[in-house]
């Protein structure tokens, strides 16, 4: 049984469950998650969609969602007995799913490990109850769950394999009308309905004011494909040549020269291009004012966390403004010095994230907690 919440945990959902597949063909997968993970073969139990906020307030507003698809894994959890039960990062939701179903004899494994360490580090020692072992993404991230003692295992980040550039710069941009030759900006919303609303007018604003310091600049926005149209539509209306792309951010970013991209995985994946970024994020007052004495890093943007400096400007909160979005993405577009640096801390960033074969080890891992699981119960039995 595999649980993940948002769209970069059903990717790595989606992922993991090909790959166990492919390893053993007679390998059954049920679970929650999206369109990836029913790719990759599995039967889902229940969708993340409309479940997946960002912000403390705001998750109040789902809780009763929440707590019937719990109910409902549960229950299938207690019918079928699953082997191992993988939570994919979401930590709020796979937390209470994982404590249950390892109360029920199910070993839990924790693949992409929450990152509790920038945030509430002290649900480690609840997590340290209920899993078997973390599979983790990040390098620096292993000590952390060390100090807890709990097994852990750096596998590598899985964009490493799952990046794919499928056409070019030049026929891409000319598929979508724009010019090969002209200054391009990506711009990554979000993936998450309440984040997209809180980014997009900000980034329309913008745009104008860019393209007056950046002639002839264009833009790709890479869109999640599930999102409303009409939460997009002010990117579609400003005064400058605008391509919407669902489903291929990796030849959007491939087709950029600089990009504006909300906090988050696509921050890593726009990292494993080189690309200079300006990241944005911004949650209701409330939240933002709750969630800040629990916060303990002092950078967001993840490219900055594993550099361990900031390498490319953050615009968090009240910093997220029109104004300031055009100002760090003309500095990147016209200060060829500027971009050149942050493309040189990106290429650190890259080369930490481990080499290729991530989902695979990941695969290996899991399929290991299932035989470790036999292997105690052949030992059981054989002392009674």
């Amino acid at each position: 049984m595999i649980s993940c919440g948002e769209a970069s945990g059903d990717l790595y959902a989606g992922a993991l469950a090909a790959e166990l597949r492919r390893r053993d063909a007679a390998c059954r997968v049920i679970g929650f998650g999206g369109d990836r993970l029913r790719a990759a073969g599995a039967e889902l139990v229940g969708e993340y969609r409309g479940l997946a906020v960002t912000g403390l307030t705001e998750a109040l507003r789902v809780l009763p969602r929440s707590y019937g698809m719990y109910r409902r894994l549960l229950a299938r959890a207690r019918a079928e007995r699953p082997d191992v039960f993988v939570a994919v990062d979401f930590p709020d939701f796979n937390f209470r799913v994982a404590a249950a179903l390892h109360r029920l004899g199910i070993p839990v494994v924790y693949y992409v490990g929450p990152q509790m360490w920038a945030w509430r580090p002290k649900r480690v020692h609840a997590m340290a109850r209920f899993v078997s072992k973390v599979l983790v993404i990040f390098p620096f991230e292993t000590e952390f769950y060390e100090r807890a003692r709990i097994p852990v295992e750096f596998v590598g980040h899985p964009l490493v394999d799952l990046m794919h550039v499928s056409q070019p710069r030049e026929p891409f941009l000319e598929s979508l009308g724009l010019s090969p030759g002209a200054p391009t900006l990506a711009v990554l919303p979000g993936s998450r309905i309440n984040e997209v609303r809180t980014t997009v007018p900000v980034l329309a604003d913008a745009l104008p004011l860019i393209r007056t310091c950046v002639p002839h600049l264009q833009a790709v926005v890479a869109r999640a494909p599930h999102l409303p149209d009409r939460l997009l539509q002010p990117l579609e209306q400003v005064n400058a040549p605008v391509a919407m792309v669902a489903g291929r951010t990796d030849d959007v970013l491939n087709a950029a020269d600089v990009v504006i991209t909300a906090s988050g995985t696509a921050t890593v994946q726009t990292a494993l291009h080189g690309r200079p970024m300006v990241i944005v994020y911004r949650v209701s007052p409330l939240t933002f004012e709750l969630g800040r004495r629990f916060v303990r890093v002092e950078t967001f943007g993840m490219p900055n966390l594993l550099a361990g400096r900031t390498i490319v400007p953050e615009l968090i909160q009240d910093a997220f403004t029109a104004d300031r979005v055009a100002s760090e993405a003309v500095r990147f577009f016209n200060d060829p010095a500027a971009a050149s640096q942050a493309r040189e801390g990106l290429a650190g960033v890259r080369a930490s994230l481990g080499g290729p074969g991530a989902t695979g080890r990941a695969a290996d891992a899991v399929l290991g907690a299932i035989h470790a699981r036999g292997s105690r119960a052949a030992a059981l039995q054989g002392n009674g």
